[in-house]
């Protein structure tokens, strides 16, 4: 009796031995995956505080140099008016007023204005166009012509700017310190960047050119894009049958999308320029080409948000009699709108930063004046900012960090436009 009393609690210490081993090895391994999930926590945080970090020094960096580039050298001077010239305020608002002033003698009035303002030579401190800022003074408030002086702020020669920033001419860069000490040569937040277009002068050159040429060729983009794209993931995922060339179809769609750019730049000078060789770097094949990059992207897209749909709103619709076509257009697309237009706002945004494919098609040439329609010569901000940056001048590469910042801008307008448009319509089921 002893015996098997001795050998039951030998052998009920051994269970819990046993059991205690156990107890250890999960706790044990209870405590190695509570680490490696406490691990894996804090490299997620990491990697998304040093992609916030990485993002806010890109905003900050550029808008520190960009500030700048917002700005030009502009001399400060008075202008006699009246009676300097002999011009009718009636003139000015007939055609080419300012060609008016220009046989007038307004240039010579502020060539002269400039010379009593600082000393001889003041006319070369001068740019070449300024009179033309005074000319639009005058053409857009003809009452001017009544004012015996004209206070105004002109920009400076490009010599003399970069005499001012500590470069070129020492002459230049002592006479530069001398009118900057008196007042006269300022630094001034420059309205007309964001107005003026391409010019061969950075106090001159502007924005807005390329601006209206990049939304023109947005515009395009869009048009082509998304109603092709849209019936394109309708038809794959609610009508075309499941065979051999669906699948070959949705497998040409995805590598399409990986593609890189320049390809289509190619296929965009071989077809579109083929096509229309007189259109050369207007918006029209500068959309076409992209909206060829884009499509693939507004499909995908476009079919993840289909299938996000739940098949019970199909059966309920089909339930009440509803046509298969009125089940696809009055129930499933609206319900996928919202993911259908982030993707598309979100393709938008990655064509207009692309460069590659727009100077295949020849959208990198000199336009001193913005476009008047889709077919007209044009740029696009990206291409101007890759040829302002291919400039000597310092005043060149302080726009193109402005130019950067306009178009930081425009993409965080389209990004931020395809967030409220997901939150607006967003259904949750």
């Amino acid at each position: 009796m002893d015996e098997a009393r001795t050998a039951a609690d030998s052998r009920a210490t051994e269970q819990e031995h046993i059991r205690a081993l156990r107890r250890a090895r999960m706790e044990t391994g209870l405590a190695r995956r509570y680490a490696v999930d406490r691990l894996f926590r804090l490299a997620g945080l990491s990697a998304v505080v040093f992609s916030a970090l990485v993002l806010a020094f890109l905003l900050v960096s550029m808008t520190a140099n960009g500030v700048s580039g917002f700005k030009r050298s502009e001399l400060r001077m008075a202008v006699p008016i009246r009676g300097s010239m002999q011009i009718d305020a009636q003139r000015l608002g007939q055609p080419d007023p300012a060609g008016g002033l220009e046989l007038a003698g307004l240039p010579h009035v502020i060539d002269t204005a400039a010379n009593a303002a600082f000393g001889k030579g003041g006319a070369r401190l001068l740019a070449d166009d300024a009179w033309r800022e005074v000319a639009d003074m005058l053409i857009a408030d003809p009452s001017l012509l009544n004012n015996a002086v004209l206070n105004v702020s002109l920009p400076a020669s490009d010599k003399l700017a970069t005499a001012q920033r500590g470069d070129g001419d020492p002459d230049l860069r002592v006479i530069a310190t001398r009118l900057a000490r008196e007042g006269k040569l300022v630094r001034a937040f420059d309205f007309g960047f964001l107005t003026r277009s391409d010019a061969t002068s950075p106090q001159s050159v502007g924005i807005w050119g390329a601006l209206k040429g990049s939304i023109l060729t947005m515009l395009v983009t869009l048009v082509l894009a998304f109603p092709v794209g849209v019936l394109a993931a309708l038809y794959l995922e609610e009508y075309a049958p499941r065979n051999r060339w669906t699948d070959l179809i949705e497998i040409s769609i995805n590598n399409l999308a990986a593609v890189p750019s320049i390809i289509f730049g190619l296929l965009g000078l071989a077809v579109f320029l083929g096509l229309f060789p007189n259109y050369r770097s207007a918006p029209l094949i500068g959309g076409m080409t992209l909206a060829l990059m884009t499509m693939p992207v507004i499909v995908i897209s476009g079919r993840n948000a289909i299938k996000g749909v739940p098949p019970s709103v199909r059966d309920a619709a089909l339930a009440v009699g509803a046509s298969p076509v009125q089940v696809v257009f009055h129930h499933v697309l609206p319900l996928a709108l919202p993911g259908i237009l982030t993707g598309t706002i979100i393709g938008m945004a990655r064509a207009l930063g692309e460069t590659a494919p727009l100077l295949m098609i020849g959208m990198r040439a000199f336009v001193a004046t913005p476009p008047g329609d889709l077919t007209s010569p044009s740029s696009v901000l990206p291409v101007q900012i890759f040829l302002w940056s291919d400039e000597i001048d310092r005043g060149f590469v302080e726009r193109t960090s402005a130019a950067i910042v306009v178009l930081l801008a425009f993409l965080l307008l389209m990004n931020g436009l395809a967030i409220y448009l997901r939150n607006r319509f967003e259904k949750r089921w």
